[in-house]
């Protein structure tokens, strides 16, 4: 039996190589300049909720996705407005790739009335059904099964719609995992579920406690499904990704599982400095930045250095208001303590 230090001991995890071909990839401009804006406004505003974090300002905890900005990018410019996003307690990018307001979303974090559940939610549980963001849920799998839910009400519709179901790695041990995947793959439901690999579980290596080396991919055979490894750093390979299990799942094709490859930069939340991490293996994840990257990649384009520039000055310049705005805010009257209780809005006990 290995001591407990023997287990916490594990072979660094390396990312893939830069795929230079998709520079080839049939992808409109356009839509990589939107990868690139959405990639940079999630960073910034991951950054500056961090600093608000240093100041006191953000109530609660955070768990922040910095390092998995493509994979939220990718799928939110996939999308259709109609569309619904299921995602984990890591769900800030997802929801700013929906096109949620920053400062509600920041507000929020700070507690603030003027947030996008008046101050009642938190990081862990922001939602704007207005935007197809059905919620940030906090138990593990919990959400792919109500994903199903909300895809099999597009199939009686016939709308086409897609529910895309985001999670961890930790998540594939989870019973609910399979449960949801059999449910949608039986009744054939138009679900994408994509598993945020980020190697890490909250302090144990994936690998350490998974049977097989992509926990994701190599189980999606055991239910009929094509086996999807995707660079989750590359929001050009998440996007077209995307594109063709949305298509699938509009079409009558039924559910997907894709395993998008990823890190967080950071440790599990914002209590974590992560330490546990070999240090030659967070040295070349970071050389990995999906954001200087994706730079590069616009730059052989033929994208004008001063166009990119522009947009992280446009990024930055929302952050700082969205900053002052959400500052701004007043706190939540406590009269607003007892509502949202029920779906009436009250607060009495029914029988």
């Amino acid at each position: 039996m290995p001591s407990y230090e023997e287990y916490g001991r594990h072979e660094p995890v390396l990312p893939r190589p830069v795929d230079h071909s998709n520079t080839e990839l049939p992808i409109e401009l356009s839509v990589r300049l939107r990868l690139y804006r959405m990639q940079q406004e999630i960073r910034l505003f991951e950054k500056r909720a961090y600093d608000l974090f240093l100041q006191g300002l953000v109530k609660g905890t955070s768990h922040l996705s910095a390092g998995q900005e493509a994979v939220a990018a990718g799928f939110g410019a996939a999308m259709r407005a109609d569309d619904w996003t299921f995602a984990t307690y890591r769900g800030h990018g997802h929801t700013l790739a929906r096109g949620v307001p920053m400062a509600s979303v920041l507000a929020e974090l700070l507690g603030r009335a003027n947030g996008l559940m008046a101050g009642k939610g938190g990081s862990m549980h922001l939602t704007s059904t207005d935007h197809g963001m059905m919620g940030s849920f906090a138990i593990i799998g919990a959400h792919l099964c109500v994903a199903n839910g909300a895809a099999w009400t597009a199939q009686l519709n016939g709308t086409q719609q897609a529910a895309v179901a985001f999670f961890g790695d930790g998540t594939t041990n989870i019973g609910a995992f399979h449960e949801a995947l059999n449910f949608a793959v039986v009744w054939n439901l138009p679900t994408v579920f994509v598993c945020e690999n980020n190697q890490y579980m909250e302090y144990t290596p994936i690998a350490q406690v998974a049977a097989v080396p992509n926990p994701a991919a190599d189980r999606a055979p055991a239910y009929g499904l094509e086996s999807v490894v995707v660079d989750g750093n590359d929001a050009d390979a998440v996007y077209c990704a995307a594109c063709d299990a949305l298509d699938r799942a509009r079409t009558g094709g039924g559910p997907s599982l894709i395993e998008a490859q990823t890190y967080r930069h950071g440790g599990h939340s914002r209590a974590d400095p992560g330490t546990y991490r070999p240090n030659d293996e967070v040295e070349a994840w970071l050389g990995r930045d999906p954001i200087p990257m994706y730079h590069q990649r616009l730059l052989q384009l033929g994208v004008d250095e001063g166009e990119l520039a522009g947009i992280v000055t446009e990024s930055s310049e929302a952050v700082e208001l969205a900053t002052r705005q959400a500052v701004a805010g007043a706190l939540p009257a406590l009269s607003t303590i007892l509502t949202d209780v029920w779906a009436d809005g009250g607060s009495s006990w029914r029988n």
